[in-house]
């Protein structure tokens, strides 16, 4: 199956997930991420803010804040195609909202990326590998190429976006670890 056939597949699988159960598999998901190691000791977290489809990362940034830990979150640059980690203090702060349903920060503080730790992406879709199926822009794998970069990179995703292979090119970057709502999966990448 190659890559747009997936990412129909994957929206389907999302999509049809009841409101409630995403709600219930997103408070699992936060927990077990808030659990690993990673998170523990990251000084600096850098999350996603969710998609309606997607793993709710509001409960593992307010825990974040509730250890004392500076939350980045990506400013997407729509321009130059990248995404630039920026600091927010609040859930409240002013968001542009895309046509896409993205929220993107109008303020926030840009952080060096040498000074992030962790960094969870999303993605539609991962495998047991590491590697993960974006939305097809590639702002993740052109964050994760970034030499300064020294974060561990976690995947963040409901059980059922964990399929048996996905289609890599050079570019595609792998993660380091996966959560999801039903397990915590370390790769050797």
């Amino acid at each position: 199956m190659d890559k747009s056939q997936l990412r129909r597949e994957l929206q389907n699988r999302l999509i049809t997930l009841p409101p409630e159960k995403r709600t219930e598999k997103s408070h699992r998901a936060c927990q077990n991420l808030i659990r690993t190691s990673e998170f523990q000791r990251a000084s600096a977290v850098m999350m996603y803010l969710s998609l309606p489809h997607e793993v709710d990362t509001s409960e593992a940034i307010l825990h974040a804040w509730q250890l004392g830990k500076t939350v980045v979150v990506p400013k997407i640059s729509w321009q130059q195609r990248h995404m630039i980690p920026v600091t927010i203090n609040s859930l409240e702060t002013e968001f542009e909202t895309g046509v896409s349903g993205l929220r993107n920060p109008i303020t926030g503080v840009p952080i060096p990326f040498e000074e992030i730790d962790l960094v969870v992406a999303p993605a539609l879709g991962f495998d047991r590998k590491g590697n993960r199926l974006g939305r097809g822009g590639c702002y993740y794998d052109r964050f994760f190429a970034n030499e300064k970069l020294k974060a561990r990179r976690c995947g963040l995703g409901f059980a059922e976006q964990i399929v048996d292979s996905i289609p890599v090119t050079e570019s595609d970057e792998p993660v380091d670890f996966l959560v999801t709502d039903e397990e915590v999966i370390y790769f050797n990448n």
